[in-house]
């Protein structure tokens, strides 16, 4: 991370303030560090650890490419989240959470597609042969899609994470993301519950300067890793064109060592056997380094692609149902790769998962060797639209 948020500044931003006594979740005790004026103090220093780790959670998953939807339909927290997060190109929901946007996120789809056939209408003109009651209601329909799904127009898949202001107003949407295990990342406050999140960053989520504050240190997070992302890119088309001038090197002593044939021809056949041995040691020894350098570089070629062999483990999140913890165990358990995954056993994958933790009993692995053979065999478009068609990666 460039810079590290102090308590201190988490401290006049408000952070440390909770609901009162009576209205706590005795599952937030953890996270409180005390009692005033019948009002409970959040301990700002689990909120930095809390925050920093959420930040390298929410790092990963932007630099691998997936979406991270953000939720806050409460009056202090939609304008602050809508302005943050259209700076990272993510997509939100400010207003009213739609029943089945997770669940049945085939349909949202059709609501949004509506909206794009809408404005095919008005390009084409097809839109001003209609009548004008019909014109009026085509137009309602628009301004009320885009109120509600325009900020999600471009998530053509389901996310691969969301992060939630108050859990208590969002519950639709937790229970929603549990059933699909979707990582949740959430700002809890002394009233919540912790254990449904899978990221909790404890903190005042009714004050306006305190959701601004987690929120900028959220999506500067995210900016880093969508930067990654496009770095990374930069530097595989760089290394494309090297590798294909590469070959064309190693043809160059195969040339001298033919230009060098000719010329000992010449020598030998020359009548001075005097002159003949002068020249004829200097080329020969020419030739000898010139084979010697043949033979090395296929060498050197050689170890390279071993080097090579031993590949970084894949972004196993991009097979739909796996989070960020989840992939960590199948790495930690030998399944790093897209092949490792494509060939395991889905009840051995279970019992990984188990083991791990109990909070990821349920996960279903059935169709993740089939996603992790598309994705070994590079058929993303193929991938991507049995996600788009299929809920939470189950068939």
């Amino acid at each position: 991370m460039a810079s590290k948020i102090e308590v201190k500044d988490l401290l006049e931003a408000g952070v440390h303030f909770g609901h009162l006594t009576r209205k706590w979740n005795p599952n937030m005790s953890p996270y409180i560090y005390m009692e005033r004026n019948g009002i409970h103090v959040i301990n700002l220093y689990k909120t930095v650890a809390k925050l920093d780790e959420a930040n390298e959670a929410l790092k990963k998953i932007a630099a691998s490419g997936r979406k991270i939807l953000f939720v806050a339909t409460k009056k202090q927290a939609k304008d602050i989240v809508a302005e943050k997060v259209s700076n990272v190109n993510m997509p939100y929901i400010t207003e009213r959470w739609p029943g089945g946007m997770l669940t049945n996120f085939v349909t949202i789809r059709k609501a949004v597609k509506k909206m794009a056939a809408i404005d095919r209408m008005k390009k084409d003109g097809t839109f001003k042969t209609l009548s004008k009651k019909e014109r009026l209601q085509v137009d309602r329909l628009r301004a009320k899609l885009e109120k509600n799904l325009g900020s999600i127009s471009d998530m053509t898949r389901l996310p691969g994470a969301i992060f939630i202001v108050d859990t208590m107003r969002e519950h639709i949407a937790v229970k929603e993301a549990q059933k699909l295990n979707i990582p949740i990342f959430a700002i809890v406050d002394t009233n919540s519950d912790p254990r449904p999140v899978d990221y909790v960053i404890p903190a005042n989520d009714d004050a306006g300067k305190s959701i601004e504050v987690i929120m900028t240190e959220v999506t500067n997070a995210v900016a880093e890793g969508l930067s990654e992302r496009k770095n990374d890119k930069q530097e595989e088309a760089k290394d494309a064109p090297v590798a294909d001038k590469a070959p064309a090197k190693a043809k160059e002593p195969a040339v001298a060592k033919e230009e060098a044939k000719p010329v000992a021809e010449k020598e030998e056949k020359a009548k001075e056997p005097i002159a003949a041995k002068e020249v004829a040691e200097p080329v020969a020894e020419k030739v000898e380094e010139v084979v010697e350098e043949v033979k090395a570089e296929p060498k050197a070629e050689e170890k390279k692609p071993k080097k090579a062999a031993k590949s970084k483990a894949d972004d196993l999140t991009k097979v739909e149902g796996i989070g960020p913890k989840a992939a960590e165990a199948l790495t930690n358990s030998g399944i790093a790769t897209y092949g490792d995954l494509a060939k395991a056993d889905p009840e051995k994958v279970k019992e990984i998962l188990t083991e791990a933790s109990s909070r990821m009993a349920h996960l279903d692995p059935t169709s993740w060797p089939k996603q992790a053979q598309m994705a070994a065999d590079g058929k993303w478009d193929e991938l991507k639209e049995w996600q788009d068609n299929t809920k939470g990666g189950v068939e």
